[in-house]
């Protein structure tokens, strides 16, 4: 018996290959639009919840650093929760000089300053404070006649005047002081302060709770230490104590819209149509 031979299949160059089918029947366009939009929410979701996050700036503690009626985004994965640099991912421990983002701790030494505030009672949770870190844990702060003290050395900062024409306008400033190669970041004195000083007066210190002249105070472990920009329009760490780590959301990194809140009397379409074009994409340092 003779044996058959399988006689080969040739393509032909204008023959294709036909696609399989998909199983199942065709998704209609509102299915893939609602599909698309359920995974740009869940991405959003994820976002906000562990990488970013959108706060704005109501009150000029952190002028001109920051100004009243700017929006910032919050990197909420920089800092990593361990305490320790990791070098396989972008995150790191709190540094002095960050500008950080946190939950209001309360006034434990005056809480009946709390109850002055709006609203009424205060729910720290749902207050967010913008503050630069000055000292870190383990170390010892002191303010004194217009200067910070850590371990009992002065620490560098560029000292400008600054005087708000108005309540949330930006700072009116003027140089007094020689920048130096170690002054990182700026702060603010009104004139009426620094004339003061200047003058030998001793500045008023009985609003202060923590770190006043002549009492210098440790930071606690897992806490920091926190003060705004603009030092004597600020309430801070020097009015009601540490920060704690846990309450530490992240670090401002730049503005992605900003408007002129007097221009714009509060109003949400105010703030749209009276933009501040020149401070968007502002990087925060």
């Amino acid at each position: 018996m003779s044996e058959e031979k399988e006689t080969p299949v040739v393509e032909t160059a204008g023959e294709e290959k036909q696609e399989p089918k998909p199983s199942g029947p065709p998704k209609s366009t509102f299915r893939e639009y609602f599909e698309s939009l359920v995974i740009t929410l869940i991405m959003a979701l994820f976002g906000m919840t562990f990488i970013v996050q959108a706060v704005t700036v109501p009150t000029g503690s952190m002028q001109n650093t920051i100004l009243v009626g700017d929006y910032l985004l919050v990197n909420k994965f920089i800092f990593t929760p361990g305490g320790h640099d990791l070098p396989f991912l972008p995150q790191r421990e709190i540094r002095r000089g960050d500008v950080i983002v946190f939950k209001y701790p309360g006034n434990r030494v005056r809480p009946d300053k709390d109850r002055d505030r709006k609203p009424v009672p205060l729910e720290a949770y749902k207050l967010n404070y913008v503050k630069r870190v000055i000292a870190l844990p383990g170390e010892t702060v002191e303010f004194r006649d217009n200067h910070v003290y850590i371990n009992g050395e002065l620490l560098p900062e560029h000292r400008i005047i600054g005087d708000a024409p108005s309540r949330d306008a930006a700072l009116v400033t003027h140089e007094f002081e020689e920048r130096k190669p170690e002054d990182k970041w700026n702060v603010y004195y009104s004139q009426d302060s620094m004339d003061a000083v200047n003058a030998g007066q001793h500045l008023p210190t009985s609003q202060y709770e923590f770190a006043t002249k002549g009492k210098p105070m440790v930071v606690p472990p897992n806490n920091f230490f926190c003060m705004g920009d603009s030092r004597d329009d600020s309430e801070d760490s020097r009015f009601w104590g540490f920060v704690p780590r846990e309450l530490i959301i992240g670090r401002a990194m730049f503005v992605y819209w900003s408007c002129d809140r007097e221009a714009s009397n509060g109003s949400m379409l105010g703030c749209i149509t009276n933009p501040r074009l020149s401070r968007i994409g502002t990087l925060i340092r």
